[in-house]
């Protein structure tokens, strides 16, 4: 078996994602600054209520800005951050974006109505009848809502994924609406040209990061690698392994622990996008993923015909060896989990414990080469069998199965509740969170 391997990471003071978050926020906290200083400098209204309420438009504004580059997929941020974080950071900011932007319209109703005397009510649809802008911001405002209820949990988790994502999609509308009420009665923007010049910069980058990170690069990469189907193997009764093939994969910035988003080209499913590990570490040749059939979409994946062309978008994720901070490592897999761990121990430098965590040992997929690779690397091998309960990774049971855990990397991947169990048997155990790598595979906005 010959792979691409990466070079063994040594253990860092600096963390990437400590870098990128820190990073992140200090971006952030400059444009606040700037926001304010360029807030002050355009002068302040005589109704105390105005200006709170276009102190919270402007930071509004700033919020909607940086949701668009949490979500535009840029890899630098991706790899060391993760997906799954970014969208969390995406979906709170949301909740900030929404009440700055209810903000904004009260104080500003209110403090207009103060003005003239008349009822709040009247002063917004006078506002919307007779200042260029403010219909437009009122739509915007009912496009956030909306989008906001259907990304709340109970809703969210009721609909279909691209039923979602078609209605998040009408936030890029809301983005443009905004942005052209700012130009329109914005007093910061219009106040000078170097205000004007700044918040120009701001959209652009915001918008500019979603159009590379979400269109222009995947387009590019699947223009370049021309991504097909070269087998499918069926693992199990219900697990199968696809093979895909292309041109240049060894020029792919693919890394053992990442996925991508696959669309199988086909007339009933070229919409629909799965988020799948690779389940071997890229090669330069091909990539394989391993899939469960757990849904509609899973469960088709058998019936792929060799031949059928591909659009993968990534790869996606944090869940690599570039954020080790020890020499060892330790893989927990449960069920369908082992992909990414079994791609992982190809790409490990130094031992290696692996404990895999099934129902049964028919339900360890792949078992047959982690062995196989376990041996040939030096790690030990652990085939955890049994029902969920009793816990059979508690403290004590994974203490004896790893004694030196807490000074080792610990890379996780599987079910929901299995995660959440081992996250706590992790900490009772005292095992730095620094130490602790995994990711919440899922699709993001």
């Amino acid at each position: 078996m010959t792979t691409v391997q990466s070079p063994p990471a040594p253990p860092t003071a600096i963390r990437p994602r400590v870098v990128a978050r820190t990073g992140l926020y200090a971006v952030l906290a400059a444009n606040a600054a700037v926001v304010a200083y360029f807030f002050a400098e355009a002068g302040f209204a005589s109704n105390a209520l105005i200006v709170i309420g276009r102190l919270a438009g402007l930071y509004g504004a700033l919020v909607m800005a940086f949701q668009l580059v949490l979500v535009a997929r840029l890899p630098w941020l991706d790899r060391r951050i993760g997906m799954d974080r970014l969208t969390s950071w995406h979906r709170w900011t949301g909740f900030a974006l929404l009440w700055t932007l209810l903000a904004h319209v009260v104080f500003i109703v209110f403090g207009y109505a103060d003005g003239t005397g008349v009822g709040p009510v009247s002063e917004l649809v006078d506002l919307a009848e007779t200042t260029e802008g403010v219909l437009r911001a009122i739509v915007a405002l009912g496009i956030i809502l909306v989008v906001g209820a259907v990304s709340a949990r109970y809703a969210r988790r009721r609909l279909a994924y691209e039923t979602w994502h078609f209605i998040h999609l009408y936030t890029y509308v809301a983005v443009v609406l905004a942005f052209t009420h700012q130009v329109a009665v914005g007093t910061t923007f219009t106040s000078s040209s170097a205000a004007k010049t700044y918040w120009y910069g701001v959209w652009g980058v915001a918008l500019g990061a979603v159009a590379l990170g979400r269109l222009v690069l995947p387009l590019w990469r699947n223009t370049r690698h021309q991504f097909r189907v070269s087998a499918v193997v069926p693992e199990s009764d219900n697990v199968v392994s696809i093979h895909i093939t292309g041109k240049d994969l060894d020029k792919l910035p693919a890394q053992a622990g990442q996925f991508f988003l696959w669309r199988f080209l086909t007339p009933d499913r070229w919409w629909q996008a799965n988020p799948f590990s690779l389940s071997a570490a890229p090669d330069g040749r091909s990539l394989r993923l391993t899939a469960k059939a757990a849904g509609e979409g899973s469960s088709a994946l058998r019936h792929v015909k060799v031949g059928t062309r591909v659009f993968a978008e990534g790869p996606y994720g944090a869940f690599t060896t570039l954020h080790r901070t020890k020499p060892e490592a330790v893989l927990i897999a449960g069920g369908v989990g082992v992909t990414p761990i079994r791609a992982l121990l190809e790409d490990l430098h130094g031992h290696a414990v692996v404990i895999y965590r099934v129902a049964t040992e028919r339900d360890a997929v792949l078992y047959d080469e982690l062995r196989e690779l376990a041996h040939a690397k030096g790690a030990e091998l652990h085939l955890v069998t049994g029902p969920a309960v009793p816990d059979k990774l508690a403290p004590r049971e994974l203490a004896r199965l790893v004694p030196d855990i807490g000074e080792r990397d610990v890379f996780l991947c599987g079910p929901p509740p299995m995660m959440n169990a081992l996250l706590r048997t992790l900490g009772d155990l005292g095992v730095p969170k620094p130490q602790i790598h995994f990711e919440r595979f899922s699709l993001a906005g």
